[in-house]
C-alpha cells in the first residue's frame, strides 16, 4: 500500500485542508487468486469522530492490510468538530466539502472511478453520523455506508437548555452546529428526514451497514434508527456486539463491514 498526506485549498471551507490517503497501488504480489482484484478498485471515504482528525483511522486501524486484502483505497478528510454539516453562520460548508468537493478532488487527482457502485463512505461516532448524513445528502455519489457507533443525537437536542452541559460540549456548541435545537430533528440535519424525502422522490438509497457496541452510550439511538428503518422498509445490515465507544470496536467492525461487502460467504448479521 501507499500512505500519503495531502493539502489542497477548499472553496467550501475557504482555507487549505489536510487529508490522509491509503492506496492499494503496490500490491501486485498479493493479487493472485484474490477475487477482489477481478473487479475495479473501490474507494472508501472514512470520517473521524468528535475531537479527532484525518490521521485517526490510519493510526488506529490496519488500513494498509485492508486496502491490499480487499483492493480498496481509503481517503480521510478532516471535518473538525462540524458533524459534517453545513454552517451558514460561519460560511463553512462541511457537508458540501466532504460529500462533493473532496470526492471530486480525489477523483481528479487519483484518477478514481466516478461510479456510485465504486464509492463508499464510513465513519465512527460523529463520523458515523456524518457518513449516514453525507450519503443520504448525495445518494447519487455513494453506494454503500459503514456507520459505526453513530452519534445520532439530533433527536435529543430539543431537551437541552442554555444552562446544560454534557461531557462532550455545551448548548452554544450544539446550537452552532445544528441551529435551532428545538427544531433540529425536523430539519435535513436529521438522517430520518432525509430518508423520508428520498423515499418520497423514489430515489435509490445507499446500502447501509450499521454497527454499535452493546455497552456503548449511543446504543439506544442506534437501535431507534434501526426501528425507524424497519418501519420505512429500508434494507439495512444492523449488527450489535460486545464493545464500548472506542477503536477496539471500530477497528473490528470496519473489517467486518468490508468482509460483508466483499466476501460472499460471510454472514453479514454476525456480531
Amino acid at each position: 500500500m501507499a500512505y500519503l498526506n495531502g493539502v489542497f485549498f477548499s472553496k467550501e471551507l475557504s482555507r487549505p485542508v489536510h487529508y490522509t490517503a491509503v492506496l492499494c497501488n503496490d500490491n501486485a504480489s498479493g493479487t493472485d487468486g484474490n477475487p477482489c482484484y477481478d473487479r475495479p478498485v473501490k474507494n472508501i471515504y472514512l470520517l473521524h469522530g468528535y475531537s479527532g482528525c484525518e490521521t485517526d483511522w490510519f493510526t488506529n486501524a490496519p488500513l494498509g492490510d485492508l486496502a491490499n486484502r480487499y483492493n480498496v483505497n481509503f481517503f480521510m478528510p478532516n471535518g473538525d468538530n462540524s458533524f459534517y454539516l453545513n454552517q451558514p453562520q460561519t460560511g463553512c460548508h462541511y457537508q458540501n466539502y466532504v460529500g462533493k468537493e473532496f470526492v471530486d478532488y480525489t477523483r481528479r487527482t487519483f484518477a478514481l472511478s466516478t461510479d456510485r457502485e465504486d464509492t463508499f463512505i464510513g465513519g465512527y461516532s460523529m463520523g458515523g453520523f456524518g457518513a449516514l448524513h453525507t450519503a443520504l445528502s448525495y445518494p447519487e455519489t455513494f453506494g454503500k455506508v459503514i456507520a459505526l457507533s453513530s452519534a445520532l443525537i439530533v433527536g435529543g437536542l430539543k431537551y437541552m437548555s442554555p444552562e446544560d452541559n454534557n461531557p462532550m460540549a455545551n448548548y452554544a456548541y450544539y446550537s452552532w452546529v445544528f441551529g435551532d435545537l428545538k427544531n433540529a430533528e425536523n430539519t435535513d440535519a436529521n438522517p430520518e428526514v432525509l430518508i423520508r424525502k428520498l423515499q418520497a422522490n423514489g430515489t435509490k438509497l445507499p446500502e447501509l451497514y450499521i454497527a454499535c457496541g452493546t455497552e456503548d452510550f449511543l446504543i439506544q439511538p442506534n437501535r431507534a434508527l434501526k426501528a425507524f428503518l424497519d418501519e420505512q422498509n429500508v434494507p439495512v445490515t444492523y449488527v450489535e456486539g460486545p464493545g464500548v465507544h472506542n477503536f477496539d470496536f471500530w477497528r473490528a467492525y470496519l473489517e467486518k463491514a468490508l468482509s460483508c461487502f466483499f466476501e460472499a460467504k460471510i454472514d453479514c448479521n454476525e456480531s
